[in-house]
């Protein structure tokens, strides 16, 4: 990837839905060339798809929480397979640590939660324990990724490509 693509990028992360011309004009080249250059890149995988970011709270989703989840050793699988599943989840990674995965859920308040973390986060396939942390504010929200992958590259520069 050159300088011209990360400009792509974050001219995308800003508007995905911005014509190719006025993203051709933004970035500084003609329509086709970026055409092919935003193409590559979607083939490539590094441009994933397009779509709206709802307004969680527009949509009564008031409560953000994260939830760390020790699962039994041979039972990842199937954890996996039902947070997959679950559509109060809408993030899962696996973590280094005391907990094995670190779920980030919405609800609409404290009681929805409470129903979620009762009836269906403590019944997934191998749940031993989770702990759940509730967020009074959010600070910052998707930050944009071309400012990581610059900021990695500057790294590398300072470390002498390591």
């Amino acid at each position: 990837m050159d300088k011209m693509d990360w400009s792509i990028l974050r001219s995308l992360e800003n508007d995905g839905r911005q014509t190719y011309a006025a993203l051709a004009d933004e970035v500084g080249i003609s329509k086709t060339p970026c055409w092919n250059r935003v193409q590559t890149l979607e083939q490539a995988g590094v441009i994933r798809g397009y779509r709206a970011i709802l307004d969680q709270r527009a949509l009564g989703l008031k409560l953000v929480a994260f939830c760390e989840v020790q699962v039994a050793f041979n039972s990842h699988a199937g954890f996996e397979e039902a947070v997959n599943r679950h559509p109060a989840i809408l993030e899962c990674y696996t973590t280094a640590g005391e907990a094995d995965y670190l779920l980030h859920v919405v609800t609409r308040d404290v009681e929805t939660l409470d129903y979620l973390l009762r009836n269906e986060l403590s019944r997934l396939p191998g749940v031993v324990r989770f702990s759940t942390v509730i967020c009074l504010q959010r600070i910052k929200e998707s930050g944009p990724l071309v400012g990581a992958g610059l900021l990695v590259d500057k790294v590398a520069k300072l470390s002498g490509g390591r």
